[in-house]
This record gives C-alpha cells, structure tokens and sequence, in this order.
C-alpha cells in the first residue's frame, strides 16, 4: 500500500473514533442523582490527588478514615468533572476539601465564578477568602437580606442544588440534601438567575454611602 493509501486509512479510522465518540456521547444518560446527607467523614484526598495529576499513579492514603463511596464523595466527584466552567452561587462555603477542588478546577483553567453573602463570607474557616488569593472571581451582596442560594453549575449543563450548606457542620451532621441533574429545561433558569445576580453584585454599583449622607 502506497504512503496515499495509509494516509486515506489513517483519516478514515479516525473519522470512524471520531463518530463513535459522538455517538457514546449522545447515548451516555443524563446525569440524575439525589444524595442526602449527613455523610460519614472519609478520605477524599485519592480524590482530590487524582483530579490534581491524572497523569500520575493513585497513591494509596494512609490516613483511618473509610474510602468507600459516600453522598460527600459523589459530590465531590461531580464538581470534579468541570471541564469549561464552574459557577457557584452559595450562601456559606468553608468546606476545605470543596474549597480545594475549586481551586483545583480554577488552576486547570476551569473559568470559576462565585457568589456569596457578605455576611457569611467574613466568618472564620470561610474558603471565600482563599478563593480570591488564588485568583477567582467573587461578587457578594449589599443587602440587608441574605444571599441565600446553594447552588452550582458544571460546564453550564449540570445542575447542583439543594438545602445543603457548603460546610464541614452541614457535610458530617445535618439532614440535608442535593439534587444532581444534567437537564436544560432546569439548568438554565439557574444559568440566568445567576447572570442576574452576578450583574447586580457588580463591584461598580456598590453604593458605601447612603444618598442621604451625600
């Protein structure tokens, strides 16, 4: 066979892997999943390591902790899958490992977009802080209500969302929980309320004074 010839089989097989991909991809199930917690405390680090280097050989943990699957690690493993973009709109959020994993997502380029409630963010073990020393964007109210949502959006096709707070306490002992769907008919009304939000949380329209002390 002529060298013409294998770069005509070469292309055809790989237009062939490229269908079959999109093909897998449409059959693959949409993403439906309800988790309730509390969860029982374990080891995410195998988790967390993986998503870090991919690349590298999984290392077993030493630590005591069980590492079999649970609500914590389900979810944790969903918002791993960010892949484009990441929005975050939460009204408490000082979960370390949570708070690892978007700046995980954040360092491999993942496009990470917070909002927060003022109030809330400033409380000790909050990760909002953190958040922005690596560099991600975060808007938070100026009202005299909470900013009371708890929900994300994975690569703006999946949908988190619950009663859950993004905090150890709420994690490991509240009755709590969190709706995991791939849907557009839900994701995007939450896509354009945090739009809304984000527009509105605008650093430039913050008023510190009020019209009365002009």
């Amino acid at each position: 066979i002529g060298a013409d010839s294998w770069s005509l089989v070469l292309a055809a097989l790989a237009a062939l892997g490229l269908a079959l991909e999109v093909l897998v991809a449409r059959r693959r199930r949409p993403v439906r999943e309800v988790l309730f917690f509390p969860s029982k405390p374990s080891c995410t680090e195998a988790l967390l390591a993986e998503a870090a280097s991919p690349d590298d050989t999984p290392v077993p943990c030493p630590c005591p902790l069980p590492h079999g699957d649970c609500a914590f690690s389900r979810l944790l493993r969903h918002l791993l899958s960010a892949r484009r973009s990441l929005e975050l709109c939460l009204f408490a959020f000082s979960s370390p490992q949570l708070g690892r994993a978007v700046r995980l997502l954040h360092r491999r380029g993942v496009r990470v977009r917070v909002v927060t409630d003022a109030q809330y963010m400033a409380l000790k073990g909050s990760q909002i802080g953190l958040l922005r020393h690596a560099g991600i964007q975060v808007r938070h109210d100026q009202e005299s209500g909470y900013m009371h949502h708890k929900f994300a959006i994975v690569d703006r096709k999946m949908l988190i969302t619950g009663s859950l707070n993004w905090t150890t306490e709420a994690i490991q002992n509240n009755r709590e929980n969190i709706l995991i769907m791939e849907d557009a008919e839900y994701v995007q009304p939450f896509l354009e309320e945090f739009e809304r939000i984000w527009e509105f949380y605008d650093p430039l329209k913050y008023m510190f004074f009020s019209k009365e002390n002009k």
